[in-house]
Order: structure tokens, then C-alpha cells, then sequence
């Protein structure tokens, strides 16, 4: 592959260095200096220095056996920095508020947070019988299409140290408590690129939830939620709309 000239007045190794970062994604979580040297058509030799350079700042991780590379604990806390700021809520709420202009209900920003996720940012929907969510509020992951649109697309051995407890918490009928039917529902919504919920977490809602992408991972779930009686009738149409918006957020959030 040959390698992408770098924009006008772009510092050369900078943006190479860049390049190496974005190369690791969930699908291709490891690089090998080789491998990594023919993916953007530089010599051997420039791929190990910037590989050995971003190492040195804690940016990768050298496994000293196999010699190949993996993302290391500065990009983890610049992660943290990033979402404490406010950064990925701040670049999607133009995605929010128009999904909230289109359906009427509420609409909700979810990041993972260990084994549940966490609200990161929300609109409340028009009318007297609408569901509030609360900003940093945390939600069990196994419970509600906000969850399964973000953990369907988890590795099966990490879903594994997540859920494989069994059984898993059950707050109504609606719940699934049993590992194997929660990864049959993951294959479904990996399929259909939505996941929707009746009452898994709260009896009273209904949820149409779709993921939102960055740098090849998933990074968060856009969902629109709201009184059972409206949503569900209106699931078709919404699962349209929530995976475009989720679509537009992965585009804002630079994938």
C-alpha cells in the first residue's frame, strides 16, 4: 500500500505517527513492524522508529515475546480526559437535538462503563408523560437496547468476563438472565445495526438504540426511549431514524 501524502503543512511525522494510532482498531487490535510498514508503504526501518517512539511515551505496548505492538495506558488516559471534558457529547448534540426535533421522545448519548454504561449526555422528550434520563447515571449493561447496541459488539471472551455469571440480574420478566440467549440477542443486533427493548430494565419504556463508532470501535449507543405505549408502536420507523443519526454521531466522532 502506498503511503497517503500528508495535507499541506502537515508535519510529516507527526501525521505518521498519528497514522500508526488509528491503525489499531478493535478488528485489529496488534501490529507487527512489518505488517504496520506495508499497511502505509513506509520502510522497516521508519515503522520501527515511530512504533519505539510512541512505545517510549507509553502511547503502544511492546510484547517483549512476539515483538508485536498494542495500545498503551497514555491512550487510555487521554480517553479519560477526552470524555470528562465533555468532548464527545459537545460533538454530537446537533445529532441529538435533531433526532429529538423528528421523533418527540427522548434521546440519549450512552458511553460503556465496565460491565453497564453511562449516560453521557441527553434531550428530554416533548409532552407531560416522557422519560427523563439523568446525566452520569449508571445502567446495568445486560438490561435495555442501550446496552446491547454497545456490548453486542465486544469481543465474545471479554463478554465473557463481563456476563458469563449466571444468572445474570433480573429486574422483570422482560430481562435476560442467561448468557447464551444475550449473545443470540448480540448476533441480532449486529445484523440488523439496531437493537430494540420493551421493558428490560423498566417496565414502564421502550427503547430503540443503535451504536455509535470511533477509530474502528464502538464507543457509545444513541438511543431514543420513551413511554411504552408510544415507542413501540412506533419501532419501525424509529430504528430507521436512530441508526442514521448513530450513523452522522460515528462521522462527527472522527471514524
Amino acid at each position: 500500500m502506498a503511503e497517503t501524502e500528508a495535507p499541506k503543512g502537515v508535519l510529516q511525522s507527526a501525521d505518521r505517527a498519528l497514522s500508526v494510532l488509528l491503525s489499531f482498531t478493535e478488528v485489529r487490535p496488534e501490529w507487527g513492524v512489518s505488517e504496520l510498514a506495508r499497511e502505509h508503504g513506509w520502510d522497516k526501518a521508519v515503522a520501527q522508529r515511530l512504533l519505539t517512539t510512541l512505545a517510549a511515551r507509553g502511547f503502544l505496548l511492546c510484547d517483549e515475546t512476539t515483538r508485536r505492538y498494542r495500545l498503551g495506558p497514555s491512550v487510555s488516559r487521554l480517553a479519560r480526559v477526552g470524555e470528562h471534558s465533555g468532548v464527545l457529547p459537545s460533538l454530537v448534540r446537533p445529532v441529538l437535538a435533531r433526532l429529538l426535533r423528528e421523533t418527540g421522545e427522548s434521546v440519549v448519548l450512552n458511553v460503556p462503563n465496565g460491565s453497564g454504561y453511562r449516560c453521557a449526555a441527553a434531550v428530554d422528550g416533548a409532552g407531560p408523560v416522557r422519560y427523563t434520563a439523568i446525566v452520569g447515571a449508571l445502567m446495568p449493561g445486560h438490561a435495555g437496547a442501550s446496552g446491547h447496541a454497545i456490548f453486542a459488539h465486544y469481543p465474545e471472551a471479554e463478554l465473557r468476563q463481563l456476563f458469563g455469571a449466571s444468572p445474570l440480574q433480573r429486574f422483570n420478566e422482560q430481562t435476560i438472565t442467561d448468557f447464551d440467549a444475550l449473545m443470540d440477542r448480540y448476533a441480532q443486533v449486529r445484523e440488523d445495526g439496531v437493537s430494540l427493548s420493551h421493558g428490560e430494565y423498566d417496565e414502564a419504556v421502550t427503547a430503540v438504540a443503535s451504536p455509535v463508532f470511533q477509530a474502528g470501535a464502538v464507543a457509545a449507543s444513541l438511543t431514543v426511549i420513551g413511554p411504552a405505549h408510544r415507542v413501540s408502536r412506533a419501532a419501525g420507523n424509529l430504528g430507521d431514524l436512530v441508526r442514521d443519526a448513530a450513523a452522522e454521531a460515528t462521522a462527527a466522532f472522527g471514524d
